[in-house]
């Protein structure tokens, strides 16, 4: 997953438009902005995930806590999905397959990070 979010959060800078599309119209100020936060957080916690065991923050793993932060972080993205679904559902096909497919896989990435959690916490 620490991979995953790594490559996930380059695309934020590298190819920011098509993501400004998705970001939702009730966020505040530019989606520009929001792309690039995501983007941060996502390559934040992907550094973490990779994080040696022995990396402590407190008393808790950094791992452990970054487990925690791709958890809210897919939780606080999927209104983003969400949009991409209802935009693309006029496109041609397949767009709004994939646009769909993503809503559901969104909860596998839930379950992913919530399996690491339960992982580390042993």
């Amino acid at each position: 997953m620490g991979i995953f979010l790594v490559v996930a959060g380059l695309s934020h800078f590298i190819f920011p438009k098509g993501l400004d599309r998705i970001v939702p119209e009730f966020l505040p100020g530019d989606a520009r902005l929001w792309t690039y936060l995501s983007g941060v957080a996502e390559l934040s916690i992907g550094a973490g995930l990779l994080a040696p065991l022995r990396l402590k923050l407190g008393k808790n793993s950094v791992r452990l806590l970054s487990g925690y932060a791709a958890l809210l972080l897919f939780i606080a993205v999927y209104p983003a999905n969400i949009k991409m679904a209802i935009d693309w559902s006029s496109r041609p096909m397949p767009e709004p397959l994939i646009a769909y497919a993503r809503l559901p896989l969104q909860f596998g990435l839930f379950y992913w990070a919530w399996s690491i959690i339960k992982t580390l916490r042993r």
